[in-house]
């Protein structure tokens, strides 16, 4: 049992810096569909005033690419604590009073939620997929399903960082971390 207690502190770091580490690699690879976004954006602004053309399918894309950059993008926002939240208080307490918060935030607010949205969420993206959903705009995006999907992986990623958070608060109530 003592070489249990004393091997956790270990083996809960190497499990948040795991999680950071994939979360940063996801968050930073997501962040590049914000360029997608704006190209395909100049695009139709440009067939649209210039040559008086568009397509129904490109403005969709640019909103596309900007919903997967905030569901793709969840955890690593809420790794680098980028999420918005009124600071009144929180940015005034210790380092524990913190580990607190975050314990408590992690595992009553962030982990319930995204279990909960995923479980709404998957009937409605089944169905999406078994039918290969696409928009309902003529000249639309087809497989509407890939958009919808971003909604289990914005769950995947929250649960994944608020399970480093909470460890990282453990840590810092165990006085294992600063």
């Amino acid at each position: 049992m003592s070489q249990l207690a004393s091997s956790w502190p270990n083996r809960a770091r190497a499990t948040v810096s795991t999680i950071e580490l994939v979360n940063e690699t996801i968050g930073r690879g997501f962040a590049w569909l914000t360029l997608g976004s704006v190209i395909v954006c100049f695009a139709v602004v440009v067939l649209r005033y210039r040559f008086e053309t568009g397509h129904v399918w490109m403005q969709e894309l640019y909103v596309w690419f900007h919903a997967m950059v905030f569901t793709g993008c969840a955890g690593y926002a809420l790794k680098h604590n980028a999420h918005v939240r009124v600071d009144i208080f929180y940015s005034n307490m210790s380092t524990r009073n913190k580990a607190w918060v975050d314990l408590a935030g992690a595992l009553l607010l962030v982990i319930p939620w995204m279990i909960f949205t995923a479980w709404v969420s998957w009937p409605w993206l089944a169905r999406s997929w078994r039918i290969n959903e696409s928009s309902g705009a003529a000249d639309g995006m087809p497989s509407i399903w890939v958009l919808k999907s971003m909604l289990i992986v914005m769950a995947a990623v929250l649960i994944l960082q608020a399970v480093a958070m909470a460890l990282r608060s453990l840590l810092i109530l165990s006085g294992r971390e600063e």
